[in-house]
Parts: C-alpha cells; sequence; structure tokens
C-alpha cells in the first residue's frame, strides 16, 4: 500500500504516488532554479509544466489513475536534463534522448489567410512560398486548389502550444528546445520592436 497525493499540474489534477511526488518536485524546483536568469523564464515554466501534464494524461487511463515513479522517471526522460537550460550541463542526471516526430498543424505565425500552407512548409522543411505557390497554380487551374485547401483548413488543428509548434517543426518537445523557442520569440519581438 502507498500513500498517494493530489497535485494540480498545468491546471490539470492528478493523484500521484508519495515517492513520485518527491522525484517531481525535485525535477520541478531543479527547473525553476535552472529559469531564474532566463528572460521569460515564469512564462517558459507554465508551458514546461502544462508540457508534463500532458505527457502524465498520455499515460493514465481508466484502468490507471495514479501517476507512479515510473511515468515520473519517463518524463523526465523525455523532457530533459534542467542543467540543459543554461547550458552548463556537467553529470547528466537525467538522459534528454525524446523522441521526436512530426505532426501536422496550421501554422498561425506565418499565415496569410489560414496557415495551411505555412504549416505544411514546416511539416515538409521547405519554404512556405513553394507550398503557396502550389496551391495558388491549383487554383488557376481549377477548383481543385480552393478545395483541398478548404479542407485542410477545416481538418487541420492550429498549433497553439509551444509543444505543437516543436511537433509541427519536427523538433523533440524536451526543456532545451522549449528554453530555445521561447528565446528565438523573445529575439523576434525585441528585432520588431527596434525596426519600429
Amino acid at each position: 500500500m502507498k500513500k498517494t497525493m493530489t497535485i494540480n499540474l498545468g491546471g490539470m489534477v492528478y493523484h500521484i504516488d508519495e515517492d513520485a511526488y518527491d522525484k517531481l518536485k525535485i525535477y520541478l524546483d531543479k527547473v525553476k532554479n535552472e529559469l531564474r536568469s532566463v528572460d521569460g523564464g515564469e512564462e517558459i515554466y507554465q508551458d514546461i509544466e502544462t508540457r508534463i501534464a500532458e505527457l502524465f494524461s498520455e499515460r493514465l487511463s481508466s484502468n490507471k489513475q495514479v501517476i507512479t515513479l515510473n511515468e515520473v522517471e519517463d518524463v523526465i526522460r523525455i523532457m530533459g536534463n534542467p542543467e540543459d537550460i543554461s547550458g552548463k550541463t556537467t553529470e547528466r542526471e537525467y538522459s534528454s534522448k525524446s523522441r521526436s516526430y512530426r505532426r501536422m498543424f496550421r501554422d498561425p505565425d506565418n499565415r496569410i489567410i489560414g496557415g495551411v500552407c505555412s504549416g505544411l512548409a514546416a511539416y515538409w522543411r521547405i519554404d512556405p512560398t513553394i507550398v503557396r505557390l502550389i496551391f495558388v497554380i491549383l487554383a488557376i487551374f481549377g477548383m481543385a486548389g480552393v478545395l483541398i485547401y478548404l479542407i485542410l483548413w477545416i481538418v487541420l488543428p492550429e498549433a497553439n502550444t509551444v509543444a505543437q509548434k516543436l511537433e509541427m517543426r519536427g523538433e523533440a518537445v524536451n526543456l532545451s528546445n522549449i528554453v530555445d523557442f521561447f528565446r528565438q520569440e523573445f529575439e523576434n519581438v525585441k528585432r520588431s520592436f527596434q525596426k519600429k
């Protein structure tokens, strides 16, 4: 018999074994400590918490309602080492091996109309202009391009979270990639303000 606790992680409620809670708390404290010196660290931490909550949700079912130490260790393995954030990794306590797979989304950041072409371009790792030209050519020579575009606009979900944007690009959703994503966004915003 084990003692369990109830936690709120990323806005979701989970039941977790006491030993699993202790390990997760140590891990999240290390992550929070590493993010102190990063611009937008609190927002990045919230996204990391949300991603961990998503990973826990994938591991639960109607037959399994409690997060155990095994699930916490798996999630830590996927998310990576907290020291990867600052780049001062010394001894690897956590393995940052994370499987990456691509998913198709609409890209809201680079869209012209609905983000379908830029989402397909990110998925295939090509220039969005090429995909846009293909759809324009298909639209000129028949309604097939417009019809396909509308169907994809309806079917493809929009990439709203950092995890979805990383999956759209085929990058692993781990600590270092989440922090790198926020650093790039911060630099893009800074550059756009400097141009004005």
